[in-house]
């Protein structure tokens, strides 16, 4: 199912996934993993810069607004797991978001607890990037970040993202802006 390092696969001829990585390997959501997302979602550690945790219902919604994403963009967030073992670790992909009026496409990242501060993170972002790059032919990639989340902008910076400016979203948060032409 899988081929070598740095290989992009084509699922059902629209939607591209990240080559897998030494460690990780990438695969759209489904509905069956709506335990795992609702966990990951539903943590209030991994949730500690978003307004709150996310309840059963919209993890369903998240696995939905993903599921779309594939359809409608060719891309979206992936479900990570571990090559060894094929267990869950999180989410990592590629998804538009509008800041202040401009639509771009980020790079956002959601890890278990217990599997943050070993690479991961950088690792899945990175194939992100890359695929973004090689094959989707994205011109531009920005991560949206809380101010005080300084693990997220260590990551962003090691994917190449460096500060762009501080924003507000929508609803009036304060988000630090990492951005990358490509």
């Amino acid at each position: 199912m899988w081929g070598e390092v740095g290989e992009c696969f084509l699922v059902n001829h629209e939607q591209h996934i990240p080559a897998p990585t030494p460690r990780l390997a990438f695969r759209p959501m489904t509905t069956g993993d709506l335990d795992d997302m609702a966990a990951l979602l539903g943590d209030p550690d991994v949730m500690r810069y978003y307004p709150r945790t996310k309840g059963r219902d919209e993890a369903m919604a998240w696995i939905d607004w993903n599921q779309r994403l594939y359809r409608q963009e060719g891309f979206g967030l992936w479900l990570v797991t571990l090559r060894s073992t094929g267990e869950f670790i999180g989410d990592c992909g590629l998804t538009p978001q509008e800041i202040e009026g401009t639509t771009d496409i980020e790079i956002g990242y959601h890890l278990r607890t217990d599997a943050q501060r070993r690479g991961y993170a950088t690792e899945a972002a990175t194939a992100c990037r890359d695929l973004a790059r090689d094959i989707l032919d994205i011109k531009r990639l920005i991560a949206i970040i809380h101010p005080d989340n300084i693990p997220s902008q260590r990551v962003a910076e090691k994917t190449g993202l460096a500060h762009e400016r501080d924003a507000q979203t929508r609803a009036g948060q304060a988000v630090r802006i990492y951005a990358t032409a490509l």
